[in-house]
C-alpha cells in the first residue's frame, strides 16, 4: 500500500511483528472463504453466476445504478458487469429502467423476485455463520463483528484518503484550475 501522506509513521518491531501475523490470518481467511464459496459451486441452486450476486447486494444495498457505476463500485470491467446484469435481467431478480437524468441511459434495480432470492441467500449465509460460531462465547461473536467492522471502517477511510489524494494529484498545480 503506498502511504497516504509523505511518509507513513514509523511502526515498531512489535507492531510490525503483529501486522505481518494479522496479514497471514487475513490472507488465510480470504483462502478459506474463496474455498467454501467454491465448495457452494460455481452457480446457485437458481442458476445465478455467484459472483452476479455481488450486483444484486448493491443495488439493494445502494439503490439502482449504471452499469459504469456498479463497475466502478466493484472494480469490475463493465462488459463483466453487463454479462452479469444480462443473466439477472433473464432471470427476473433485476431490471432496467430509464434515467431520470439521462433519458438515453438506464439504471439497474432489484424486482421483487431479486430482493426474495437475495434474502433467501442472506439467510442461508446466516445459517452457515451462525453454525460456524455456534460454540463461540456470546462475548466473542461480538467482539468480532465490532472488530471487523472498525477495520473495515479503517479500511473504507484510507481509500477514501487515497481517492483523494489522486484527485488532489490530478489537479493542475498553480494557476486557474
Amino acid at each position: 500500500m503506498a502511504p497516504l501522506h509523505g511518509d507513513p509513521p514509523s511502526a515498531s518491531e512489535a507492531e510490525l511483528d503483529v501486522a505481518d501475523q494479522l496479514g497471514f490470518q487475513l490472507v488465510r481467511f480470504m483462502r478459506l472463504v474463496n474455498r467454501a464459496k467454491a465448495q457452494v459451486a460455481k452457480q446457485g441452486p437458481d442458476g445465478i453466476e455467484r459472483a452476479a450476486y455481488a450486483i444484486l447486494f448493491t443495488l439493494i444495498h445502494e439503490g439502482p445504478q449504471r452499469t459504469s457505476k456498479l463497475a466502478e463500485s466493484l472494480h469490475s470491467e463493465i462488459s463483466t458487469i453487463s454479462r452479469q446484469s444480462s443473466s439477472l435481467v433473464q432471470h427476473g431478480l433485476v431490471e432496467r429502467t430509464a434515467d431520470p437524468e439521462d433519458g438515453r441511459a438506464c439504471l439497474l434495480a432489484p424486482t421483487a423476485e431479486g430482493q426474495r432470492v437475495f434474502e433467501e441467500n442472506r439467510k442461508s449465509r446466516n445459517q452457515w455463520i451462525a453454525a460456524l460460531l455456534a460454540d463461540w462465547p456470546e462475548e466473542d461473536r461480538h467482539t468480532l463483528m465490532r472488530l471487523l467492522d472498525r477495520l473495515n471502517v479503517g479500511i473504507e477511510h484510507q481509500q477514501q484518503q487515497l481517492q483523494q489524494q489522486a484527485e488532489d494529484n490530478a489537479q493542475p498545480k498553480g494557476g486557474t484550475r
